[in-house]
């Protein structure tokens, strides 16, 4: 095969052929011959990829006559015997025909042996034949020297067959099995003997992904790309619209978060309330008040939704924390430790337990209001904000100004990151693997809390050295960064490459908080200095 100069493949012309049509499976048999544009793609390989395509999709006739039209063939002679073999249980006959297969080194050769005569085992054990089984384990499988925890395991399977059930080996023995073990020896033999499952399938899908993540306006809910052309997504699939402004705060709004199922929004103000908001599905999806709360003597200046989002926590600076039912809007109760208040709160997986970082102590209590942790002395330091890993197995916490603190629930280890420049606040994403924090030199940093990547992403462009400004995660699979700005914008990034993608006016004063839907990739929420909240959304006639 090779280029046509419109860029369809040509098939082999006889002279390229082997000789009186011969299928073979070598390609030592082929001239070395190349397609695409850049010549990166091998000939050989691509049709027995094709083959293997058509195959799987049923269509064998087309199958089989490309491997005639082509002399290029799925699988060797060798191969296809020792297939057949595997199916019909001869085991000493598949071990021979193992042997004859070319293209396998002597490690790859000894555990194909090793899984064949595990088979081998579990059919005699099926059949009662412990002896026979003994056997093949003693003197065929211990002797290859691989793999000695499952040799273990085999072992136990003999001397105590309950073993079996536990180690989910009772239908080992079932002529099924041979199915899965050929399914097994396709992971464990090389390509050139036999085809990863569903080759073409997996290569196309990888192009395919690699082109998702590289558009960075990517944001639509519909997951089937084309293959018919390039994929690339417009500016109107990212929330650049106002759709809705929400004023019945009375003084600027500090903070909002939707709640984890999207259904609500939650804002808190230097009004000393907070706000429970609701979409109406009667009115176009237009957003509307649901409960204020109020009780708080002093400014509001954090929420936090509980997982199953029954339940939301409001706290500030000189206030207590307080806990209201998202159903009712009443308050159920009050915690409070230390002069300064809860200056920020986070919840537990299980809806039942909660975190709130207090003067130089973080806390932890229960919905009954019981303390259950407590991490303080005289080396804490303030905590100016907290967040749980929705895995809850870590608290992380911005303590004395620069530090991030993980602390390890499990372990009770922690670790530091320690920033340059003082930190206003946190974020942690969905997924539990980054971490985002705004610093008052004007950049956001987004760290891996494992501590794999080493240095932090750095996304830049917005305005903030006097207040505090919160960023968010959002969009589909979290692809993108919103922050406010104290210009009275908000900034977008993509995530992956920390481009600047939007910048969004309409806010007269600083955008102190972004909330993004995490139902909708296409909704977020802003709120500012100017009193309002901004519901942002795709435009309407381009949903």
């Amino acid at each position: 095969m090779g280029n046509t100069r419109d860029g369809e493949v040509q098939v082999l012309s006889p002279q390229k052929r082997p000789k009186k049509f011969t299928i073979s499976n070598s390609m030592d048999d082929f001239p070395l011959q190349t397609l695409g544009s850049t010549g990166l793609i091998r000939t050989y390989e691509f049709i027995r990829v094709l083959i293997q395509s058509l195959y799987s999709l049923g269509y064998s006739k087309a199958a089989s006559l490309l491997e005639e039209e082509s002399g290029i063939a799925l699988h060797s002679p060798d191969f296809t015997l020792f297939k057949t073999l595997i199916l019909e249980a001869k085991w000493e006959e598949s071990i021979e025909a193992l042997h004859k297969i070319n293209n396998i080194g002597l490690e790859t050769r000894k555990a194909a042996l090793f899984l064949i005569l595990e088979q081998e085992f579990f059919e005699f054990l099926n059949k009662g034949d412990i002896s026979l089984a003994l056997k093949v384990l003693q003197c065929r499988i211990a002797p290859l020297r691989i793999n000695g925890e499952r040799v273990r395991e085999l072992a136990c399977c003999v001397v105590w067959p309950k073993f079996c059930e536990d180690f989910g080996a009772v239908d080992k023995g079932s002529s099924e099995a041979r199915v899965d073990l050929l399914m097994e020896l396709q992971r464990v033999l090389p390509p050139e003997v036999i085809l990863p499952e569903r080759r073409l399938e997996h290569l196309i899908e990888m192009a395919l992904e690699v082109q998702r993540e590289s558009c960075v306006y990517h944001n639509s809910v519909v997951d089937v790309l084309s293959l018919y052309s390039d994929h690339r997504c417009g500016r109107d699939q990212i929330p650049t619209e106002t759709l809705q402004v929400l004023d019945d705060h009375e003084d600027e709004v500090w903070y909002l978060q939707f709640s984890n199922k999207g259904k609500y929004l939650a804002s808190s103000s230097r009004d000393c309330t907070a706000i429970i908001w609701m979409p109406q599905v009667s009115n176009d999806g237009a957003v509307s008040l649901k409960h204020r709360l109020t009780g708080h003597q002093n400014p509001v200046s954090y929420v936090s939704w509980s997982p199953d989002d029954t339940m939301l926590l409001t706290c500030g600076m000189g206030e207590a924390l307080r806990l209201w039912s998202v159903g009712t809007g009443m308050c159920t109760l009050t915690f409070g430790k230390g002069s300064s208040g809860v200056t920020s709160c986070a919840w537990f997986p299980d809806s039942r337990r909660f975190s709130g970082g207090c003067d130089n102590c973080i806390y932890t209590w229960d919905i009954e209001g019981r303390e259950l942790d407590a991490w303080r002395g005289p080396r804490m330091p303030k905590v100016s904000d907290l967040a749980v890993t929705p895995d809850g197995a870590h608290l992380v916490g911005i303590c004395a100004e620069k530090d991030i603190r993980i602390y390890a629930l499990g372990s009770k280890s922690e670790r530091v990151i320690e920033e340059e420049q003082p930190i206003t606040s946190l974020s942690v994403s969905r997924d539990g693997e980054f971490i985002l924090v705004n610093l008052n030199n004007q950049e956001i940093h987004m760290w891996d809390l494992a501590g794999r990547l080493g240095d932090p992403s750095r996304f830049r462009g917005h305005r903030q050295s006097r207040y505090v400004i919160r960023s968010c995660f959002g969009g589909l699979d979290h692809a993108f960064i919103a922050s406010g700005s104290e210009d009275s914008q908000i900034y977008i990034w993509h995530r992956r490459n920390c481009e600047l993608i939007e910048v969004l006016g309409g806010h007269s004063s600083t955008v102190n908080c972004v909330s993004w839907n995490p139902m909708n990739p296409q909704m977020f929420a802003s709120a500012s200095d100017d009193r309002t909240i901004r519901i942002w959304g795709v435009s309407r006639g381009k949903k």
